[in-house]
């Protein structure tokens, strides 16, 4: 671990936990403050009312701070993911996950001045490759009884709002799902479909100049357009142009997976945002599998004949998923989270044996991760990680035509 992250820990902790909002570990604010003591008094997210003068003389009185350029190069020693030296803009990252959105921004000159995760796991792996830790469920700053002074206070300015929100409740699957066991779906979801609704109101008070959006492609269409009429509306309600395009990421990796994105520019800044186009040309699948692979991989007798026969009762009937193993010389499928469980999603064949599932490396450059990305040890969460991400590749063409208006 980062030896200035782990003994400002040890230090500020806490006086972090003063300001520290439910569900959220101490730690993720300590680290707020350290990214905004390296980069601006601007940065800073005051809390509930944290002195970062009191906080650098902390830092000083133990030889941790001597000058902004020296703790800068101390904070991010050991990370090979950092954001430049001289940002060009900021951003705050919801619904962070692994950093997709993330790292897409920071190689565009972004400098990530607040994130969110739930899921324990993601915010580890978040950690591991950017040195913050994420605070917790954003739903926690934005409930009732947190003031919009509260949430303004704890969220620093920033330029771009980026949240790829909780898809469940809006794909295909996830509406089947909760269909069958007579649970609601969209924004009748009283869970995961309404969190679209504390990004709202995280912008009505921050303000930022443009939102970046990003959902299953079902979103369009769900509810007979209904929900999305309603986050459109909801945008364009608070000063936001609304722009949308369907996403296939098959062009810049190896996978078809076809997302929405929206792009939302505050209409006081008169940009007229169009998309960037994408290529046809797909990519095939065995441009990035390893040619050896550990036995573990390999599915066994009992699962592959599951999956045979399965496909055969569900040909038969004309519905319900089908497991063939994948065509390399094609994109793969969309991996999804549970891919871990059985990888009927994308199986790759093998010569004399069983197909195998993609090892988690092979699922990070799926999603367009590099590969000194760190990913964790156990591959269950190493799978739902991956495939709850953003194709990086796509976020980051995006981003560019983005930074062309923004800037």
């Amino acid at each position: 671990m980062n030896t200035l992250i782990s003994q400002a820990e040890q230090l500020l902790l806490p006086e972090a936990e003063k300001f520290c909002p439910e569900g959220t570990e101490a730690k993720a604010v300590v680290h707020q403050w350290l990214n905004a003591i390296a980069y601006g008094k601007s940065l800073f997210a005051e809390g509930a009312g944290a002195d970062r003068k009191l906080i650098i003389k902390q830092l000083k009185k133990h030889q941790l701070y001597t000058n902004k350029i020296e703790f800068k190069v101390g904070l991010h020693k050991g990370l090979t993911l950092n954001p430049v030296d001289k940002p060009r803009f900021t951003f705050v990252d919801l619904f962070a996950g692994i950093g997709g959105f993330r790292l897409a921004l920071q190689e565009e000159g972004g400098l990530g001045v607040f994130s969110s995760e739930w899921d324990k796991g993601a915010q580890s792996t978040y950690f591991n490759n950017y040195g913050e830790f994420p605070f917790g469920d954003i739903t926690n700053l934005t409930k009732p009884d947190v003031s919009d002074e509260q949430l303004d206070f704890l969220i620093p300015a920033h330029d771009v709002l980026a949240a790829g929100f909780p898809c469940q409740p809006f794909s295909h699957a996830g509406v089947s799902a909760r269909t069958s066991v007579g649970k609601e779906h969209g924004f009748k979801c009283k869970t995961q479909g309404t969190l679209f609704f504390d990004v709202m109101r995280i912008t009505a008070i921050k303000k930022p100049k443009v939102l970046f959006l990003e959902n299953v492609r079902n979103i369009e269409r769900h509810d007979k357009g209904y929900t999305f009429k309603v986050i459109r509306n909801s945008i364009e309600e608070l000063g936001y142009d609304f722009r949308y395009s369907i996403i296939d990421s098959s062009s810049l990796v190896p996978q078809r997976r076809v997302r929405c994105y929206m792009v939302c520019f505050r209409k006081d800044l008169n940009v007229d945002f169009q998309f960037p186009e994408f290529s046809k040309d797909a990519i095939k699948l065995r441009s990035i599998l390893e040619d050896e692979v550990p036995e573990k991989y390999t599915i066994s007798d009992k699962l592959w004949a599951g999956h045979i026969n399965r496909t055969k009762r569900n040909l038969e009937r004309g519905t319900g998923f089908t497991a063939f193993t994948a065509d390399i010389d094609k994109p793969s499928k969309t991996i999804v989270a549970r891919y871990g469980k059985d990888g009927k999603e994308c199986l790759i064949p093998q010569e004399g044996k069983n197909p195998r599932l993609l090892t988690p490396r092979e699922c990070a450059r799926l999603q367009g991760f590099p590969e000194e990305f760190k990913i964790p040890d156990a591959k269950t969460p190493a799978y739902r990680q991956f495939g709850n991400s953003v194709a990086v590749p796509v976020v980051k063409k995006i981003s560019e035509e983005i930074m062309k208006e923004l800037l």
